[in-house]
């Protein structure tokens, strides 16, 4: 995907602050320290435009960005971070509920999971929760750079284990240091974006910079 525009739209912290307009939705979900922002940095070919959050677990908001003024990305609030008070998480959880359970326009998760360790009770929980609702997911695993190749394979099986993966969810080593994954990533969101609009993809594979 050659990305020509990318911006942030709104921090929403409330329901009615969610843009209304109807172009598809992708959201980006993740525990907190996981790599969300330098996963988005990559795809899009910008080193700033996602911003780690100097305190970790603390941003709530869910961050819209808005992709070629076609698509959405959403950063939704990273999970399991300790120090952030049950009153807090109780409110994140409320809004984040009625994002995934009401939003028309999004059509899938990308939950990413920190390749270098098993899945952690929070990461299990999500995907549960995300699979009850019904939502496709793409799962990256993400710092792949961070572990050696050869034990790749044995990350995976642990990951898909652990989730109990549905098999028609791809799970894709992921690094934002190397690249590795970046356009398996991007070949995985497209079918979650534009799946229902086969005639946009039509029209993409024909124009020549559709892709890197």
């Amino acid at each position: 995907m050659k990305v020509n525009q990318a911006e942030l739209v709104i921090s929403a912290a409330k329901q009615d602050q969610f843009p209304g307009t109807m172009i598809p939705e992708v959201a980006l979900s993740g525990r907190s320290n996981v790599g969300k922002s330098s996963f988005i940095n990559t795809l899009i070919n910008r080193k700033g435009l996602a911003r780690t959050s100097q305190r970790p677990g603390k941003t709530q908001t869910l961050n819209f960005y808005i992709i070629n003024d076609r698509f959405h990305f959403v950063d939704v609030p990273g999970y399991g971070y300790a120090k952030v008070s049950k009153a807090e998480r109780a409110a994140w959880g409320k809004t984040l509920e009625l994002y995934f359970s009401s939003r028309e326009q999004l059509n899938g998760v990308v939950q990413l999971i920190d390749s270098r360790h098993k899945p952690s009770e929070d990461d299990i929980l999500m995907y549960d929760w995300l699979k009850h609702h019904g939502h496709k997911v793409v799962l990256i695993a993400t710092k792949c750079d961070k572990i050696p190749r050869g034990k790749w394979a044995k990350s995976k099986k642990q990951i898909s284990g652990d989730l109990n993966r549905d098999p028609s969810d791809p799970l894709i080593m992921f690094s934002s240091e190397t690249g590795q994954g970046k356009e398996e990533a991007w070949r995985e969101i497209k079918d979650l974006l534009f799946a229902k609009q086969p005639d946009q993809e039509s029209a993409d594979r024909s124009e020549p910079d559709a892709n890197d």
